[in-house]
Order: C-alpha cells, then structure tokens, then sequence
C-alpha cells in the first residue's frame, strides 16, 4: 500500500489506525483541535515543527512518519536527488527580512517552548545525519521562523536553536553546491550565536563559514579564516575540557582541508600534526557542537588531504587507522572513495573497484555525475583492463562512458 502523499493524509490514516478522534488527538498533542482539522482537510500543508512533534508523540510515532519519510529512509534516502526548488525557497527563507520566514500566518503568536524547539532542531539534525537532505530542505523554512520568533521574545536563551538552524542550512547548501547561499546562512548563524554568548558554539560555527569559504572555491581565505579562529581561541593541550579540543580540533582540520585542496602540502602536515596532538587526548570519537572529533575523525581528514596531495602512500597509511564501526556508513562510505583514489594511483585497479563497490552500498549519491566518486570511477575505467558488471554500473552512475 502507497504512503499517503501529504501530512493531512498522514495524520488522518495515523489517528484512524488508533481510532483517535480529533479531540482525543488534540487534548494528548496539546494543540488545537482546529489545527487537526485544518491539516485533515487540506486547507493547511504544514504546520509548526514543534505541534506536528506534539502530534507525533501522541501517536507513538516519529516525527518524520508525519513528514513523510519513514519508507523513504528504508529504502534509501541517500539516494533521493536534491530539490532544487525547495533549496532555493530556503534561500529566500535564510535572507529574508521576516521575523517568521517560512510560517503559516496562523502561526504568529507566542514564542514555541523552548524545550520543544531545542527537539525539533535535533529532528533536523537527524534528517541531515541520515543523508536525508529532501526532508531538511522541508523542515528548515519553518524552522527558522520558530527560532526567530523564539529569539525575538525569549533573547539569548534561543540563540543557540537559531544559530544551529542556520548552520544546518548552511550545510544543506554546501550538499547541493550552493555555496552563495551557504556563506548567507552561516553568517546569519555566527551573528545569532554571538546573542547567545556561548563562545564554542560561536568557535564551531567560524568552522562552518570556512566550509563554505572552500566550498566557493576559495581555499586559501578558507585556511586563513579557520587558522585565525583556532590560533585566538587556542585551548591548553594537557588540561583543556575534551570538548574545547573538539571545536578547536574541527578548525585545524577545516584549515587542512582547504590547504589541501590548495596543493599546500608542508601546511597540510603542520595542521595535521597539531590536530593528531589534541586527538591523542581522546580514546576515542567524540560529537559535541555536531563536530566530530578523534583518533578516526582526524584519520580519515588525513586520508582525504593525503589522496588530494597525490600522496597515496600516506593516504593509506593514514586509513590503516580507520575502522568502519568508527564512522557512521554515509561517512565511512565517502572515506572509501579516498582510499579507492589512493589505490588507483598505485596501480591496484582491482581493489580499487572492491573499494569502490562497497562505498557505493554505504552512500550512494556520492555516485552521480557531481559526485565525489565520479574522477575515480573515471580512471579506473580509463585504466583497467577488463570491466566488471560492476564497473559498467558504476561508471553509468556516474556518467562516465565504458
């Protein structure tokens, strides 16, 4: 049986399988009873983040079965294309003027529960963890209207959800290469933060800005940007809390991989090498700022820096350290193509397409046309002798002619 195709649809079928009345809905959501009414007729497509989580919770269901997106992340969402469309609309959200970007004018009022909001930005958080940027892209507009209007009525107690909502759209067009857009959003982020006075948040956001510096195609401002952030804010390597040296960490490795990019090898090393100092503290991988630090973390940025640098030696040496159960599978999928670039310019073509094959299963959409596995596909199958069923598969993934 088909998924029904919007959230009217959704929370119809959903209360019906519990034989919930409206009223009954409405009283254990917390909500009106006219917002039930309004979604089940049409007559509204969406709702605040944080009514439809009120409503999810009363069902016993995620949030994102409301969404529409429980069968699509089964299937796959990885392999979902990008919504150009809704990316743009987002765009206009993120520069807009607007105190409430993005919501239904039935939505003005009080300030969302700060509480509430906190869990809808961690819903969006686990829509992009989960490769799931077709959902992002939707939850966000509204997002942000919540978080301004809880930041206008409750201050610097807010500041942090709408700093975060801004960082998540930064990277959602950072993912769909529209990085114009994504040094808006994450300038708007750094400036919400700095309401907020949290100075990590505000350090882990400057790391998100010079993502999007690199993104545009600017690696050294991106170096210099992340450079200059970690050298003011430097913590003690021997008593620092473990979280300072994750945010401080992230910088370094933001600044490596723009030197990288930029064929800076002697900076590459120098930031590697600081970074590897502050991840011997760890026993292993932390998150906290949503950066991810530690041993794995920082070999598998030293992978990817080494593969660009053409040094495939180190590359590898570099991904002896990394174990798949360290990595989430999108990640550690991506980190396979930088071993697989690494094991083509040796010349080991075979393991090369083994490596290649088992990154496909783990992160597909890094397998299109503007993907990061499109060059490596490419000279394998410029270079190998023979082509696997596999290789022509991927090759045609990728849109490279076998």
């Amino acid at each position: 049986m088909s998924e029904p195709d919007n959230i009217g649809d959704r929370l119809r079928s959903l209360r019906d399988e519990r034989s919930m009345t409206r009223r009954e809905l409405a009283d254990d959501a917390g909500v009106d009873v006219a917002l039930i009414e309004k979604l089940e007729h049409g007559r509204r497509g969406t709702a605040r983040l944080t009514w439809l989580t009120r409503l999810a919770d009363a069902l016993n269901v995620e949030v994102s079965r409301l969404l529409g997106g429980r069968r699509s992340e089964e299937r796959g969402a990885e392999r979902a294309p990008g919504p150009p469309g809704d990316v743009q609309d987002l765009g206009d959200v993120v520069a807009s003027a607007d105190s409430m970007p993005g919501m239904d004018t039935d939505d003005a009022g009080e300030a969302p529960d700060l509480a509430e909001l906190n869990a809808a930005v961690d819903a969006a958080w686990h829509a992009y963890r989960m490769g799931n940027m077709t959902r992002l892209a939707g939850l966000l507009p509204g997002l942000i209207g919540e978080a301004r209007l809880a930041s206008s009525e409750l201050g610097a107690s807010a500041a942090g959800p709408l700093a975060e909502a801004h960082q998540l759209a930064a990277r959602l067009f950072v993912h769909y290469g529209r990085c114009d857009l994504a040094e808006v959003a994450a300038e708007r982020a750094i400036r919400a933060a700095e309401g907020g006075g949290d100075e990590l948040e505000w350090e882990t956001l400057h790391g998100t800005y010079s993502w999007t510096l690199l993104c545009e195609g600017r690696p050294r401002a991106s170096e210099e940007h992340a450079v200059s952030i970690a050298a003011s804010t430097e913590p003690s390597m021997d008593e620092a809390a473990l979280r300072d040296l994750t945010v401080w960490g992230g910088l370094l490795l933001a600044a490596m991989a723009a030197a990288s990019a930029a064929d800076r090898t002697a900076p590459t090393t120098e930031y590697l090498g600081l970074a590897g100092s502050a991840a011997r503290r760890f026993s292993r991988d932390r998150l906290d700022y949503h950066v991810g630090f530690g041993p794995a973390r920082v070999a598998t940025e030293a992978t990817h820096a080494y593969a660009m640098l053409h040094e495939p030696g180190l590359a590898l040496r570099s991904a002896g350290d990394v174990h798949a159960g360290e990595l989430s599978p999108r990640s550690y999928g991506r980190h396979l193509i930088d071993v697989a670039r690494a094991q083509t310019e040796i010349r080991d073509l075979r393991a090369a397409e083994e490596t290649l094959c088992e990154a496909e299963s783990l992160c597909a959409t890094s397998f299109s046309p503007a993907g990061p596995a499109h060059a490596v596909v490419s000279d394998v199958v410029v270079d190998v002798g023979h082509l696997t069923p596999e290789l022509r598969r991927m090759a045609r993934a990728v849109q490279v002619h076998a």
